[in-house]
């Protein structure tokens, strides 16, 4: 097509207002003119006007705003801020002193004023606004919001339809009839255009026009219909050419003017009789079809076997016929013989778009692009000039495994956009793909990046494809159509209609189209089934179903959506933003539809799905004037003046229609509206008090700023009625005075004590600073004058106005609005500043008498310096000092003023230039002055010099004071008057002190110490080096900073301090002088301090403890010094050796304290640590045997420690004893039966001990021996036990009597039997007595200690061999021997031997049956491998492959009886040779020579030996060959062919056969023949 040709199409598009994706506008905009006469709606349009109302009750607006009372202080003092001014201050005093002020003055230096009134937004609780709220019965926005459920359970739907559908009749009736059915067939593919393209399934398409007139009817009479049903059609962009795609797999275009005959045939291929020609392939049906650009012979089509092709025609000259050329672009054609090596996975192709041409010109156009989706991939491929792959990508992983298969994909072309992109200056909108793979849509852009280089060939502009946005469904996607620029429909296998907004990919509306009965078919289940049957379920390619096409029935053009149904056909388009303010206003829901249109104007609700143009600009205007008609109409209608008649509406509708005029016109700043023409109906019908509420809201967030005068005053009538003068104070606060009655509102506040509104409204309107000051300050002189005739409450409520001054002197000093808190302009905060200054530090006051001011007092003030000054200071020093500290850090007071003297220069005051001459040093001498005695007490002056002394470090450039002044301050801070501002003055100190050094700095110490300055002394005496005296400070200070001694010792005494010997000595003697309140401040930090650097001092500490008998001291102390926590263990290495008065003092404090943790702590001591007749007689009282065991072991009383032991254990039996004789007694038997488990437990305990000691003196025997290499052969068994065997006898002894006891105790006295039985009948239930458990804990005791003695003397000695050792049963003989002595009948030692050995069988029996699980499942395991091993590969047939000789089977011949004879004599000489070997092995045991086959590696064959691992000679007759080799090779004796090889496939062969096929070095085998390089020959040529 030529140039001309393009450019006229290109205006064919616009003039027809191809719009591609434009945004939808209101109906107005780019309409798609269907006539009313034929389009015919379900259901009639309402023709009632826009603001349609009802007298019913039902009509009245729903509730939906509730105005919320924003909380306000009612105080007013000013609030201190806790922000320290100077970093790593500490917190000061609490209280003032004597004297009190009117605002507390807290930490004076430390604060930061604030005012009452907050300009935060948080401030007060403010009511939300109506656009945002949900209607109570009905969606209010398009934004989805979770709705209310009805009793069914189901979300009530919006009033408006998110599509309105209409049902093309005229067409439903012609295609769908019976006559049209069997005429033309059923209809089963649409396309729109200008036309309506129905494609049917006799192969013939039907084209109707917007009147629903059938145009013309395409296919009857020619070879289309011959070729099976209408698949896929396609129309192109000038909308003059259709194409048609068939089943079979034939494509046709036609000419829509003359019809009667195809303009291009497409013919399919058959691959076997034309290979090299590409096409469909004869009866695949072509299911996707698009022209490309704007040629009519350029065309794409793909089918349903995964194959894709572009079809570019020739013109036809004359006779000559078109010629197609067809390139293939996706997929593989199907081999003819299918390879069994590698199966290629199905495919399809699901969805299928080129790009269609927009209204802006773009690099792509001439491209040819077109999208495809597989299973698999993305592919976008560019057909012209030349076909070339643009982009591909997988499917993403987020598509979950086994999901439905499902894939949708959609274009958008470059459009002109009415606005220009502000952040990329662009005019055209790029070009878009949406597409998606079952439930993951993806939005993917296109840019230009530039021409190819290439030298001398112009090439097509190169692409960049960028992954923008991803959005996931709750289910299968199947169809995707673009309704605007930035609107997105998209269907779900449900059949559910969502609408999607661009760019976000947020979700605005959906609806259920399962009524519509959309048309849809099983197209790729068939080609797919491979990827649903043979289900993998660790492939997570694989998918559970293969959904229907949905594509062909889901059209979008110019924003309308056509649906093609299995009855009808219908199109809707979105409702647009009026039509759903319209449903709202109809329903009567007047104060939701305010919201909505709201939400509309400023944005926040979806504006480009429901035809709102994006820039505020274009909106704006729209939904303006909508809005303020429906205001009026809602007013009209809430107050009954309405062409209907009266109607009266409750407060609650009045307080929310209030709520949403207000929030609408601020929204529009329409304030002449909002005081106009809302205020008045409210103030007509006496509602003006829910107007105010409301208004309040708006006015605190600063949304309104300007109230007219009339309706100010009633503002202000309103809240002085109810009292609320709070209230009213905030909001003159965040209004403009300057069109505020000055004389009204300033009574107003002066009557009702509103000072804050009044600085404010004289600040802001007449730029005066001062004027109110003078009058606050006036209510201090009249409360002086005339205390006893004036009200009490009174002088309270003026003290209260008068203290605002201090945080209104704060904002202005530091160029804040007072009481706002924002910032003021530069140049009028400079202003404002001289101004204060000037009034308070000038010689004389300038403020002119008002009404507080007495004859009296003006002359006072004309005989005195500075007299504003001193007013204030007579108020509230303390305060007024606090301001100074906050305004001294702003930089007005640096003096550089220039640019101001020099701007405005001609039209400075005097006023103000002598306030912009005001520094920091002024100030602070001009105090100096002021404040004095007599007039002014120590309690004022003493802050004045915390203040000098904290700014000069602060600003030492701007203050310089002479020394002797300095003094002065120092001397006054120290004798502060009262002790609730020490630590105020102390840190006064140490500021004044880093800037100024003191002549005799030691002078002042006795005033420091008398004042209680110890940071400070302790600053001096690290500077002097005077460590003792620091040292000492610590312990004057007290227990206020109690730790601080213990970091100034270390500091004092370690190394890198290098003090002198006498230095250190003098700091010993104060520890020591001080040790006891030293060692009780914190006694572990003490010991780690004294064990570190004064080891020499812990007897005086100790002594300490002990006279101030604390005992606990003791015990941390000793712990921390002798017994190191866990954490610290790495650091018992580096402990001196302790002190035995230390240890021995320990143990008797554990014994006290925690004897659970002396065996602990005594098993880590060594010998010689304690003595042990210190600590035995504690650890007896205690009940510590096992430490004591331990140090009598240690100390060497062996015996004595065993005696110690048995008779511990006599009386824990004894105990049990008792126990269990008065059992049936208790009247508790669940506390008897814990006592005597408790009794059991020790008894294990202590047992353990003694086979511990048993077993280290046995360890220390066998060590003796060893030593003295003795060779003895054991003791006889007559002669006496040594040291280690009588221990063991006498443990012996002791536990056996201990079970003798217990179990005759248990025998003897039923009462155990009984207590349960009492315990059983109570009413209360008890634990039961088990006297069967307590017997076998106590047998379990007997049988660890033979256990134990068992493994202790089976262990052979270093001379003897093993087994000699007869230690064992000299023990239990002599056990014996006792036990028949004191035993009266053999009845009782049977038993005593059945409890020693019963352990040992039960061993026995669990070895046993340990062996026989093992062995059993060993032989299952063996077994199973075996019978694998042996199982081999049948080979497929009895023939070989290769010669077709039978090898194996009936019929093979003689010569495989004859191989099975030689293999049965091979295998009876192997036999033979094995027994000869046998007895050779036998017989070489008493010679010195040694077999060859008992050498190391491979025997070498005597002469004439057969080798058994040769298989030159081995044959293989009927049989399997083993498993376990991907090649198996059978040797057979087959008529001199040789061996055979089988393969795993089955084949079998002649091993030169095999060579033969294979040809000559195809096979690399190894020096012993075995095949490794064979590959099965007919499995590769299949």
């Amino acid at each position: 097509m030529s140039a001309a040709n393009e450019a006229d199409t290109r205006q064919t598009n616009d003039d027809s207002d191809l719009e591609n994706g434009q945004e939808q506008g209101v109906s107005e905009n780019y309409p798609i003119n269907l006539p009313e006469t034929v389009i015919e709606h379900e259901e009639e349009e309402s023709n009632s006007p826009l603001l349609k109302a009802d007298n019913t009750d039902d009509a009245r607006p729903y509730i939906l705003y509730q105005p919320a009372h924003p909380s306000s202080a009612d105080g007013s003092l000013s609030i201190p801020d806790d922000t320290p001014s100077l970093k790593n201050s500490i917190t000061s005093s609490t209280g003032r002193g004597a004297r009190l002020s009117p605002t507390p003055s807290l930490r004076p230096f430390d604060r930061r004023f604030q005012a009452r009134i907050s300009s935060s937004p948080q401030s007060s609780s403010r009511a939300v606004s109506p656009a945002f709220l949900q209607l109570h019965s009905r969606q209010t926005s398009v934004n989805s919001l979770s709705l209310p459920k009805d009793e069914e359970a189901q979300p009530e739907q919006p009033p408006w339809e998110v599509v309105r559908w209409t049902k093309l009749r005229k067409i439903s009736g012609q295609a769908y009839s019976e006559i049209g059915k069997r005429n033309f067939g059923r209809p089963v593919c649409i396309a729109i255009s200008t036309s309506i393209a129905l494609g049917t399934s006799k192969g013939i398409i039907l084209i109707f026009d917007y009147n629903q007139n059938l145009k013309s009817i395409i296919g009857p009479g020619t070879k289309a219909v011959e070729c099976g049903p209408v698949t896929s059609i396609s129309i192109t962009a000038d909308h003059s050419t259709i194409a048609g795609g068939h089943a079979t797999g034939h494509i046709f275009t036609w000419e829509l003017a003359k019809p009667a005959k195809p303009f291009l045939h497409i013919t399919p291929v058959d691959r076997r009789r034309t290979p090299e020609t590409d096409g469909h392939a004869t009866g695949v049906a072509v299911l996707h079809l698009g022209f490309l650009g704007i040629r009519h012979t350029a065309l794409a089509s793909a089918d349903g076997k995964g194959m894709a092709f572009s079809h570019l025609a020739t013109r036809g000259m004359g006779v000559v016929a078109r010629s197609v050329n067809t390139t293939r672009i996706l997929g593989r054609y199907p081999e003819a013989t299918p390879s069994l090596m590698r199966q290629r996975k199905p495919s399809s192709v699901l969805a299928f778009s080129p790009l269609p041409l927009g209204n802006a010109e773009h690099a792509s156009d001439t491209m040819g692009l077109v999208a495809m989706l597989t299973p698999y991939l993305l592919v976008i491929v560019s057909t012209m000039p030349i076909a070339e792959t643009q982009y591909k990508t997988p499917r993403p992983k987020e598509v979950a495994a086994h999901s439905t298969m499902t894939a949708a994909l959609a274009w958008f072309p470059s459009v002109k956009l009415k606005v220009s992109n502000t952040s990329t200056s662009a005019s055209a909108s790029r070009v878009k793909l949406v597409f998606s793979w079952s439930n993951v849509l993806t939005v993917l852009e296109l840019a230009e990046v530039g021409p190819s280089a290439s030298s001398g060939v112009e090439r097509p502009p190169a692409l960049e494809f960028r992954s923008r946005s991803r959005w996931k469904a709750q289910e299968a996607i199947v169809a995707i159509q673009w309704l605007g620029r930035s609107v997105l429909a998209v269907l779900t296998i449900t059949q559910q209609l969502v609408i999607l907004e661009d760019p976000k990919l947020r979700e605005t509306n959906s609806a259920d189209l399962i009524q519509k009965h959309i048309y849809h078919v099983d197209h790729f289940s068939q080609q797919l089934n491979m990827l649903v049957e043979e289900l993998n379920e660790e492939d997570a390619s694989m998918h559970g179903v293969v959904a229907d096409a949905f594509y062909m029935s889901f059209r979008a053009y110019k924003g309308r959506l056509f649906l093609l149904g299995f009855n009808e056909l219908s199109f809707g388009t979105l409702s647009n933003w009026a039509d759903r303010l319209l449903a709202l206003m109809e329903e009567g829901s007047y104060i939701a539809a305010i919201a909505l249109a709201t939400s509309y104007f400023t944005g926040e609700a979806d504006k480009v799905s429901v035809g709102l143009p994006d820039d505020d600009a274009s909106r704006h205007p729209l939904v303006r004037d909508k809005l303020l008609e429906m205001i009026s109409a809602s007013l009209r209608f809430a107050f009954g003046d309405d062409e209907r008649g009266s109607h009266v509406s409750s407060l609650g509708h009045i307080q929310e229609l209030a709520g949403a005029c207000v929030s609408a016109c601020v929204s529009m700043e329409e304030m002449g509206f909002l005081f106009d023409d809302v205020y008045i109906p409210f103030a007509d019908n006496d509602a003006q008090d829910v107007f105010f509420e409301t208004l309040e809201s708006s006015i605190m967030d600063d949304n309104i700023k300007i109230i007219p005068p009339t309706v100010l005053k009633d503002l202000v009538r309103h809240y002085t009625d109810r009292a609320l003068h709070s209230r009213l104070e905030e909001l003159l606060c965040h209004l403009y005075p300057q069109t505020m009655d000055l004389d009204q509102i300033t009574g107003l506040c002066k009557r009702n004590h509103l000072y804050d509104a009044l600085l404010y409204v004289w600040n802001q309107a007449l730029d005066d600073y001062t004027t109110i000051l003078s009058d606050l300050l006036s209510f201090n002189e009249t409360k002086a004058e005339s205390q006893t005739s004036t009200d009490s409450v009174d002088i309270a409520q003026n003290m209260s106005d008068t203290s605002k001054i201090f945080p209104y002197m704060s904002y202005i000093l530091t160029s804040r609005v007072y009481p706002t808190g924002q910032e003021m302009e530069e140049s009028k905060a400079t202003l404002a500043k001289a101004e204060i200054y000037h009034f308070f530090f000038s010689g004389s006051s300038r403020s002119t008498p008002n009404g507080h001011s007495t004859m009296q007092s003006l002359k006072k003030q004309a005989n005195v310096s500075f007299p504003n000054l001193r007013k204030v200071l007579d108020f509230d020093a303390p305060s007024f000092l606090s301001m100074l500290n906050e305004a001294f850090e702003d930089p007005f007071l640096n003096g550089d003023h220039d640019n101001i003297t020099k701007d405005r220069a001609n039209q400075l005051t005097e006023v103000q230039r002598f306030g912009l001459s005001v520094n920091r040093r002024s100030i602070v001498s001009i105090l100096l002055e002021v404040m004095v005695p007599p007039r002014y007490e120590v309690e004022d002056i003493v802050y004045l010099n915390m203040f000098v002394a904290r700014s000069l470090p602060k600003f030492p450039q701007f203050i310089l004071l002479p020394g002797h002044v300095l003094h002065q301050i120092l001397i006054g801070l120290c004798r502060y008057p009262v002790k609730d501002i020490a630590e105020d003055c102390q840190l006064s100190v140490e500021y004044l002190l880093s800037v100024y050094q003191p002549p005799d700095i030691q002078s002042l110490v006795p005033l420091l110490s008398e004042a209680g300055f110890y940071r400070v002394l302790r600053s001096i005496y690290r500077v002097e080096r005077e460590y003792a005296k620091l040292v000492q400070t610590c312990f004057d200070e007290g227990p206020a900073n109690k730790n601080i001694v213990f970091d100034c010792v270390a500091e004092s005494l370690q190394v890198s301090t290098a003090v002198s010997e006498k230095q250190a000595d003098d700091v010993r003697s104060v520890i020591e002088k001080n040790a006891a309140q030293f060692v009780h401040r914190d006694a572990k930090l003490a010991a780690a301090t004294i064990e570190q650097f004064a080891p020499s001092l812990h007897e005086a500490m100790l002594k300490a403890l002990d006279e101030a008998r604390d005992d606990d001291g003791e015990l941390q102390y000793l712990q921390t010094i002798l017994d190191p926590p866990e954490e610290t263990t790495n650091q018992r290495a580096s402990i001196r050796d302790p002190n035995k008065a230390f240890v021995e003092l320990y143990v008797r404090l554990l014994c006290d304290h925690d004897p659970h943790h002396v065996h602990d702590y005594v098993s880590r001591l060594k010998a010689g640590d304690l003595r042990l007749e210190k600590v035995l007689p504690a650890l007896e009282n205690s009940g510590v045997i096992d430490a004591a065991v331990i140090l009598m072991a240690r100390e060497g009383e062996v015996r004595a420690a065993m005696s110690r032991l048995t008779q511990h254990l006599d009386t824990l039996v004894a105990a049990l004893l008792g126990l269990l004789e008065a059992v049936a007694d208790s009247p508790d038997v669940g506390n008897t039966a814990e006592a005597a488990y408790d009794l059991v437990a020790s008894i294990q305990k202590f047992t353990r001990v003694g086979i511990w000691l048993c077993q280290g003196q046995t360890r220390s025997a066998l060590q003796q021996e060893s030593q003295l290499k003795t060779k003895r052969r054991g003791k006889a068994d007559n002669e006496e036990l040594s040291t280690n065997e009588a221990l063991w006898l006498d443990l012996i002894d002791a536990v056996v009597q201990v079970s003798k006891q217990v179990t005759e105790s248990v025998q003897i006295y039923p009462s155990v039997d009984e207590a349960n039985s009492i315990a059983d009948g109570s009413k209360i239930q008890q634990q039961r007595f088990d006297a069967s458990k307590v017997v076998s804990d106590i047998r379990t005791v007997v049988q660890e200690t033979f256990t134990a003695l068992l493994s202790a003397t089976s262990v052979p000695r270093a001379n003897e061999s093993f087994g000699a050792n007869v230690s064992f049963l000299r023990i239990l003989r002599a056990f014996l021997s006792r036990e028949s002595a004191s035993s009266p009948s053999l009845s009782s030692l049977r038993s005593v031997l059945g409890t020693i050995f019963s352990a040992y069988s039960y061993e026995e029996r669990l070895l046993d049956l340990a062996n026989r699980l093992l062995d059993k499942d060993l032989f299952v395991y063996v077994a199973e491998a075996d019978r694998l091993r042996r199982r081999g590969w049948r080979p497929l047939g009895q023939v070989c492959e290769g010669c077709g000789k039978r090898v194996w089977g009936p019929g093979t011949g003689g010569y495989v009886w004859d191989a099975w004879q030689k293999r049965e004599e091979t295998d009876e000489k192997l036999q033979q040779q094995k027994q000869q070997h046998q007895q050779k092995d036998q017989s070489a045991n008493t010679k010195t020579t040694k077999s060859p086959r008992h050498g190391k590696g491979k025997a070498i064959p005597e002469e004439g030996q057969h080798d058994p691992t040769s298989t030159q000679e081995v044959y293989k007759g009927e049989e399997e060959v083993p498993e376990g080799t991907p090649k198996g090779e059978l040797d057979a004796g087959n008529g001199g062919l040789g061996p055979l090889i089988i393969f795993s496939c089955r084949h079998i062969l002649h091993r030169i056969c095999l060579e033969k096929m294979q040809g000559p070095g195809d096979a690399a085998t190894e020096p012993e023949g075995r095949p490794e390089g064979f590959i099965c020959p007919l499995c590769i040529s299949t």
